[in-house]
């Protein structure tokens, strides 16, 4: 199996960590989550690796150059200026059939083969793993009718969404979609392939995930890496 993580932002968010060091090397743990990722990649037999840097690519490159001890085909696709999240889709030769991409800094316990097999099952061209998150409304909320009449109250209601994780599947017929040289992000994606009434699923996902592209979010994941340490490297 064939997977591409996205590694070439500058996450802006974290600075002024990532000032020195590109997002996917923060360390949790005893690893960087770069390697968390790909620790799980293998377990779950994915062996051709390819991952899209930009920003401190050398930093990148050194490390898992010099780590001996993953037993992973790994490549990688540079791009000079950024494409966006789909745009270095463009930059790989060789994409299979279907092929999981994800990016770069994200700690979960998802089934990627789980996932893949749903992809499957639906006949989709590309299938979004979600993961329902709760919005607070801190205030009381108001609906009115065309003439500003009140006709319901709810005072602080909890909203629920479902929002991508930043991992999918791909059919390889999704690159019909995606424009060369040119940035390009999910969003634009996923407006593109609605349009056109493509077969685009969900995969919910109802266990852990976090992205550490926030402070408070990289020191939780440091915190609950340790406590739930086998359920990400199984």
């Amino acid at each position: 199996m064939q997977a591409i993580i996205l590694a070439g932002g500058k996450g802006r968010r974290l600075m002024p960590y990532t000032t020195v060091l590109p997002k996917p090397l923060m360390p949790i743990g005893d690893y960087p989550i770069l390697e968390v990722i790909l620790r799980q990649l293998k377990h779950c037999g994915f062996g051709k690796v390819t991952i899209s840097t930009g920003y401190l690519h050398e930093l990148i490159h050194a490390y898992l150059d010099s780590n001996k001890t993953l037993g992973l085909d790994i490549t990688y696709a540079h791009e000079d200026t950024p494409l966006g999240t789909i745009g270095p889709l463009r930059l790989i030769e060789n994409l299979d059939d279907t092929f999981l991409v994800m990016n770069g800094d994200i700690l979960t316990d998802i089934k990627y083969r789980d996932l893949i097999a749903s992809h499957h099952k639906n006949n989709a061209i590309a299938t979004v793993a979600t993961y329902r998150r709760d919005v607070n409304i801190d205030f009381g909320v108001l609906e009115k009718d065309e003439a500003c009449r009140i006709t319901a109250f709810t005072e602080k209601p909890t909203f629920h969404f479902d929002v991508s994780m930043g991992v999918y599947v791909f059919s390889k017929k999704v690159l019909d979609y995606v424009p060369e040289g040119e940035p390009f992000g999910f969003d634009q994606l996923m407006y593109a392939l609605t349009a056109k009434n493509e077969a685009v699923y969900s995969y919910p996902h109802t266990g852990y995930w976090l992205d550490i592209g926030r402070p408070d979010d990289y020191a939780r994941s440091i915190e609950e890496f340790e406590r739930y340490k086998d359920r990400f490297l199984p």
